[in-house]
């Protein structure tokens, strides 16, 4: 009898692992829409952009910056002590509140940092002390988030004052604080490739990546002349570095690099999507995209609402 058991058991076991290895990972694609929006303080409001209600779309606020606001002399850094650099005029608690109520389907979050502040000068991550920085940077996005209703925080630092490890113990420590106490319910990151700054998000991604739920790997940081295959190669190269992560993939309407609508950024997605590989689409950003009517938005999110 113990014999026939084990016989049954082995059969169910091979039976299950045919099913799912013929279907390996169609689970892992998602419907996930994220847009930056706010930046280039352009006027673009909430209600401009077009919103599929059978996406689950997330706008990104960006940014929030530790840095000072004075007017009367160049910026500088303020060791955690964020402060909100974007549209407010457009982009207010209460214009959250009302998009919420009318979307079932959207969340908003906020970015810190960015990649550059007034006169085009380069945001940097200058902590003091990891302690202090943490401290800080707690207290300042706390009351941000809780003002404007927010729901995740992403964090797109593009350079550096501190070395890997301090990045990931102060960025990891912020978030882990941040979703332990009911702050925010998800929080993502958004690297790209460069030497100067993959190290520090695969620091932080290697000590916290267990509260980092999305990855938005800025793809359009690519050369102009990215192709389909060359892109497909670099969601992999980037799928492993992040592994078990949810990389979303990416596109700019600024005139950036990368793989772009035009020249087969959807087929590309489309082959993901085919693989079970798509975790989500993420535009920079809506400011720029005003100009065209939010033409690819549209587009992104009718290709993630269809079945396969």
């Amino acid at each position: 009898m113990d014999l026939c058991m084990l016989v049954v058991s082995l059969i169910l076991e091979i039976i299950f692992i045919a099913l799912f290895s013929s279907h390996p990972v169609v689970a892992a694609n998602s419907k996930l829409f994220r847009e930056y929006i706010g930046a280039e303080d352009k006027g673009v409001t909430f209600s401009d952009v077009p919103i599929n209600e059978d996406v689950d779309f997330h706008f990104i606020l960006s940014f929030a910056i530790d840095y000072t606001t004075s007017s009367s002399s160049p910026p500088s850094p303020t060791n955690g002590d964020f402060r909100v650099y974007r549209d407010t005029q457009n982009l207010n608690p209460s214009h959250v509140s009302s998009l919420k109520t009318h979307y079932r389907n959207v969340k908003v979050a906020m970015s810190l940092g960015g990649d550059t502040i007034a006169n085009n000068e380069k945001v940097y991550f200058s902590p003091k002390t990891i302690n202090s920085w943490v401290r800080n940077a707690i207290h300042s996005v706390t009351d941000i988030s809780r003002r404007y209703h927010l729901d995740g925080i992403d964090i797109d630092y593009e350079h550096f004052h501190a070395d890997a490890d301090t990045f990931a113990e102060c960025i990891g420590r912020l978030l882990f604080f941040l979703k332990q106490n009911g702050v925010v319910s998800f929080a993502s990151i958004a690297p790209y490739n460069d030497d100067s700054v993959q190290p520090h998000y695969l620091a932080l991604w290697r000590k916290y990546g267990h509260v980092i739920d999305y990855v938005n790997f800025q793809f359009y940081a690519y050369e102009k002349c990215t192709n389909i295959s060359q892109f497909l190669k670099y969601f992999d190269e980037q799928s492993s570095n992040y592994r078990g992560g949810k990389v979303l993939v990416s596109f700019g309407t600024d005139g950036s690099g990368g793989l772009s609508p035009e020249n087969g950024f959807f087929m590309a997605c489309r082959r993901l999507k085919h693989q079970g590989k798509l975790h989500g689409i993420f535009v920079w950003s809506a400011d720029d995209s005003m100009k065209d009517g939010f033409r690819y938005e549209k587009l992104s999110q009718t290709l993630l609402a269809k079945s396969i």
